[in-house]
């Protein structure tokens, strides 16, 4: 079952967007191809607010978390993304009910 998720929301600065998007579409591709405990990373814009992205992530554990921070691909972008972001809010959650992919489930 899934004990551990993160909602993170994005302030990009003025005109960053693009760039943004283009380092999270690189991430995302390395993110799916090797971490199999990373159950779900989704990455949104958010309507009305063209500067606002929406990151919803599901880790199989606290330790797939800790797996996933350390790869080369989530340095890359932690570093990268300085470039391009005001503000980020990060809230760790637990969670405890609700409907998740028959993968999270287990």
């Amino acid at each position: 079952m899934v004990n551990f998720g993160l909602f993170v929301r994005f302030t990009l600065k003025d005109g960053a967007s693009a760039d943004f998007d283009a380092l999270v579409r690189e991430t995302t591709a390395a993110i799916k191809d090797k971490e199999p405990r990373t159950l779900i990373y989704a990455c949104h814009k958010v309507e009305g607010a063209p500067n606002e992205r929406i990151f919803y992530e599901l880790y199989e554990d606290h330790a797939a978390f800790e797996e996933h921070e350390r790869q080369p691909h989530t340095r890359h972008f932690l570093s990268e993304r300085t470039k391009f972001v005001l503000k980020a809010e990060v809230d760790r959650m637990s969670p405890y009910a609700g409907k998740y992919p028959v993968e999270a489930q287990k």
